[in-house]
């Protein structure tokens, strides 16, 4: 399938931006990656972890996967955190309160979230339980699709341009930057439903008449 370089893509998490949650009595305190009472951390991305991101019109489920070597050359030198994606910045690579990296498991963020009243408020608000949903904006270089199990494997990202904390049950630019991703194999599939629903009708009507006939 073409990947298509300069469209934006997004992609939605659930339950993966949190603050680090301290260690059990005598138990070891967890590493922070930044000395900072409003730190958070989590994955805006997991590796060969296929996650459905389209149902087209005969409920094929469509699936994606993003590659471990998918952010080998990525471009990650100005990413920025927001909130839904909106305006808004909260923490930054270029300032040194956002890191975004790739490790064994995914794509992992943490964020110092002290630098601003807005800030603070973001943090407070994840430390309650009220945002618990992550998404990614990024370009894709290179994708591979396998038409027999409808699943997309990212095998290249091009840039990441943000991360960003989202309030909304299920982020609709998910679905629409998907769908657009995948437009060309969504009419494949739809071309080939059609033709095998006209291959079994033929069939159906070639079985009626030969009934017929002996009948008659």
């Amino acid at each position: 399938m073409p990947s298509k370089p300069n469209e934006r893509q997004y992609r939605t998490l659930t339950a993966t931006l949190a603050p680090l949650k301290r260690a059990d009595e005598g138990g070891e305190e967890p590493k922070k990656r930044f000395d900072s009472d409003y730190y958070v951390e989590g994955y805006a991305s997991t590796f060969n972890d296929p996650y459905p991101i389209y149902c087209d019109f005969a409920g094929n489920e469509y699936l994606e996967i993003i590659s471990p070597d998918a952010f080998r050359e990525a471009d990650m030198s100005d990413v920025i955190l927001q909130y839904d994606h909106e305006g808004r910045v909260y923490a930054r690579t270029s300032n040194g309160t956002l890191l975004i990296e790739p490790d064994e498991h995914g794509l992992f963020i943490a964020a110092d979230l002290s630098r601003s009243q807005a800030s603070r408020e973001l943090y407070e608000e994840i430390a309650a339980g009220l945002i618990t949903r992550m998404s990614w904006a990024f370009t894709v270089a290179a994708d591979e699709f396998d038409r027999e199990t409808r699943t997309t494997t990212i095998t290249r990202v091009k840039k990441v341009f943000d991360v960003s904390a989202v309030s909304l049950p299920a982020d609709p630019n998910t679905e629409i930057s998907a769908r657009n991703l995948l437009n060309g194999e969504i009419e494949q599939t739809r071309k080939e439903f059609a033709r095998r629903r006209m291959t079994h009708a033929r069939a159906c009507a070639v079985m009626a008449i030969a009934n017929a006939r002996k009948k008659g």
